[in-house]
């Protein structure tokens, strides 16, 4: 339960500020920049960016996010500890949940992420809520293959994708 200022049953706006503040860190990488977004002490998005943003408002939710992706691209990290949330339509969410369990080092088919959430001939879908996943890396959409074993798509192109598959494999 939450309590509120003056006796009243809604948030003032300082109050509704400080519980639906949004933090935004701007982390370098190999591929530009990190851009994290963290609200109510969960990661919602991982985006990578080519400039630096200057409206940046970190916290140590973000900071610990930018940490641990640092630790994967240095093959130092395979599981990732950081609190996330989804936000997406129901299939979205029931396909994500299914992409957060693909283990580190393997790989898996747009087909078998729809069998696997009992949509089998959805395939096409799965693929849709796999590009639009707001958590790549953490959420690993780039463990995500054709049936024939050839790479598909990746938000952030096929060179990222081949890069991440890579790594994994090294370590």
């Amino acid at each position: 339960m939450m309590f509120f200022l003056c006796g009243t049953d809604r948030p003032t706006i300082m109050e509704y500020e400080v519980i639906f503040m949004k933090h935004v860190g701007c982390y370098a990488c190999p591929f530009g920049y990190f851009r994290i977004e963290e609200e109510a002490g969960k990661v919602i998005v991982i985006d990578v960016v080519k400039e630096r943003a200057e409206d940046v408002s970190p916290s140590p939710v973000t900071d610990e996010a930018a940490q641990e992706l640092a630790e994967y691209l240095a093959g130092q990290r395979r599981v990732f500890t950081i609190p996330y949330e989804f936000r997406g339509t129901p299939f979205r969410l029931q396909v994500w949940r299914e992409l957060a369990k693909v283990p580190y080092g393997t790989t898996t088919t747009y087909k078998k992420l729809a069998e696997a959430i009992g949509r089998p001939g959805a395939y096409h879908a799965v693929g849709g809520a796999v590009g639009a996943n707001p958590l790549s890396i953490l959420v690993p959409c780039h463990r995500v293959i054709g049936t024939n074993g050839s790479l598909t798509g990746y938000a952030w192109g096929l060179p990222m994708k081949k890069y991440l598959l890579a790594l994994e494999q090294q370590h």
